[in-house]
C-alpha cells in the first residue's frame, strides 16, 4: 500500500469525519471521509451497551460475514485490555490475537487488522472500530485513526440515540429510558433535570414500555412540591432505535380547573373506577369528605356523571401519575 501523507485535502477529510459522525451521514458518511486518508477495505463499528455491559456489532461494510460472537470474543482478549489501557489502536495479527485473526479475518482474505477503542472527548467509552485490509496498513494508520477516534465514538454512543419520539409536544423538557432504566438524552430536546434525577420516573417508564399503551399523560408532584404536566410516549432508543423505550417529557404547571392536590387524588381514583368507600379507604378520608370533594370536582370540571368525569380526566391528563 502507498504511504500516508497529509495535505490540505486530507485535513479537510478529517473535518468531514467529525461532521458526518455528529449526524450528517452517520457511520457510513464518517468512514467514507476517513477512507480519503486511510486505506481501509472493510470496517465494523462495535457498540458498548452500558445497560448490559456487552458489545455488539452495529454497522459494517466490506465484510462478507460478521460472526455474532466476534465482539464479545475480542473483548476477552489481552489486546482489548491493552487498547483500553493505552486508548490506542492495536494491530492484528499480533501476539494474543492470532486465533481471533484466523477465525474472523483471514478466512475472508484480510491480511491486516486494526482495532481502535472509541472514547468520547469527555473520556466515556462507547465501543470499538475494527478495520481490515488486504495488505499491511501504512505506518501512520494507527496514529491517524487514534486522532479521529473521539469523533467516531459518537457513532457507537448508545446513551444518546433516541429515534422518533412520536407525539412529543413542544415546550417540554425530556429524558428517554429503556426497559432497564438506562437514561438517555433526547436529541433536539433539552434535558429535564427533575426527571433525570428521579428514580421513580425510570420505574414509570419501564412500566409504560411493558404496557400496551402508545402514550400516557398526567400530573406529577415532584419532591419539591411542584406540579408538572407529564407526557409519556413510545420511542426507539439505542442504535437506530433498535431498543424499545419511552420518552418522558414534562413542564411545570399549575393545577388545572383550580383543582387542589387532594381533589386530583380523588379524581384519579374515580377515573380508576373506585367507589367512594374505596377512595376513602385508599386516601384515609371519611366517605363524607370524599363526597364533598367530588361535589367540588363535578362543579369545577362541569361534569354531571362519573362517566363524563372519567372521560374528561383521561383525555386531558388530569389524573395523578403513579410515581
Amino acid at each position: 500500500m502507498a504511504e500516508i501523507t497529509l495535505n490540505v485535502r486530507q485535513l479537510q477529510a478529517f473535518a468531514e469525519v467529525g461532521y458526518q459522525a455528529a449526524g450528517g451521514g452517520g457511520a457510513r458518511g464518517a468512514m467514507a471521509a476517513l477512507r480519503r486518508v486511510v486505506p481501509v477495505d472493510a470496517y465494523e463499528f462495535v457498540a458498548f451497551d452500558p445497560a448490559s455491559g456487552r458489545h455488539h456489532s452495529v454497522v459494517s461494510d466490506g465484510h462478507r460475514r460478521i460472526d455474532g460472537d466476534a465482539a464479545e470474543e475480542y473483548a476477552g482478549l489481552d489486546a482489548y485490555r491493552t487498547a483500553m489501557a493505552t486508548r490506542a489502536p492495536v494491530p492484528m495479527p499480533e501476539p494474543g490475537t492470532e486465533r481471533y485473526f484466523r477465525r474472523h479475518l483471514a478466512p475472508y482474505g484480510w491480511r491486516a487488522g486494526l482495532t481502535a477503542p472509541l472514547f468520547l472527548a469527555d473520556g466515556r467509552y462507547t465501543g470499538l472500530l475494527h478495520l481490515a485490509a488486504r495488505e499491511a496498513f501504512p505506518e501512520l494508520t494507527g496514529p491517524l485513526v487514534a486522532a479521529v477516534a473521539p469523533m467516531l465514538a459518537h457513532v457507537t454512543d448508545l446513551t444518546r440515540c433516541v429515534i422518533d419520539p412520536v407525539g412529543l409536544p413542544p415546550g417540554f423538557l425530556a429524558a428517554a429510558y429503556d426497559r432497564l432504566g438506562v437514561r438517555r438524552e433526547v436529541p433536539g430536546v433539552a434535558r429535564s433535570a427533575v426527571l433525570w434525577d428521579e428514580p421513580a420516573i425510570a420505574r414509570l417508564a419501564r412500566a409504560f414500555i411493558d404496557s400496551r399503551e402508545l402514550s400516557r399523560r398526567g400530573l406529577w408532584l415532584d419532591r419539591g412540591g411542584r406540579w408538572h404536566e407529564v407526557r409519556v410516549v413510545r420511542a426507539g432508543v439505542g442504535f437506530q432505535g433498535s431498543i424499545q423505550g419511552a420518552v418522558v417529557a414534562e413542564r411545570p404547571c399549575s393545577l388545572p380547573y383550580e383543582l387542589t392536590g387532594r381533589e386530583v387524588d380523588v379524581l384519579t381514583r374515580v377515573a380508576a373506577g373506585d367507589s367512594n368507600p374505596q377512595i376513602a379507604a385508599a386516601l384515609v378520608l371519611s366517605v363524607r369528605t370524599v363526597t364533598t370533594h367530588l361535589e367540588h370536582i363535578f362543579a369545577k370540571l362541569g361534569c354531571d356523571s362519573r362517566t363524563r368525569l372519567t372521560t374528561k380526566a383521561l383525555a386531558e391528563g388530569l389524573c395523578r401519575l403513579d410515581v
